[in-house]
């Protein structure tokens, strides 16, 4: 799966479909419309061949094209954005496994305060004589799997 840029939108077209009035002269390699960034009236330029936009009003919007523009107001990732403007093709070949994202700190630490709880309860409850039923050695092994999934990662770090 990739780009495929023969497959994007006309930027001026792309822009009216947003609802901007583009003005200046049809020979002018830029154009002027209002900044649905900041809500500025005409302070927006338009590149009409390569769909470049930049804010002159200082809000600081600005990209190289149409997907720079839609990820920026729709805020989306660049393959969201390729997808929603049609441009996303198959290349034949199956998709590629996508590398999980790594586990930010807070939720290793959500993960690992959840696990210690449930060793506390199932210490407890044997403490108490209380013989550990299937169902509660599965969830055991789970419980010890996750806490040594994460302190590897941390460790090989």
């Amino acid at each position: 799966m990739s780009l495929d840029k023969s497959f994007l939108p006309d930027p001026i077209q792309f822009y009216e479909s947003r609802g901007l009035v583009l003005k200046g002269s049809p020979r002018s390699k830029w154009m002027t419309t209002r900044c649905e960034f900041h809500g500025g009236s005409d302070s927006m330029r338009v590149n009409r061949e390569s769909g470049a936009f930049s804010c002159m009003a200082g809000c600081g919007a600005r990209g190289g094209d149409i997907i720079s523009y839609l990820r920026a107001s729709d805020n989306l990732d660049f393959v969201a954005a390729v997808k929603a403007l049609g441009a996303w093709k198959s290349d034949g070949n199956p998709p590629k496994d996508q590398r999980p994202k790594a586990l930010p700190a807070s939720a290793g630490l959500d993960v690992l305060t959840n696990e210690a709880t449930l060793l506390l309860i199932l210490a407890h409850d044997m403490s108490r004589g209380q013989k550990l039923s299937s169902k509660d050695m599965t969830r055991l092994k789970i419980v010890v799997n996750r806490i040594n999934q994460i302190w590897g990662y941390t460790n090989a770090r």
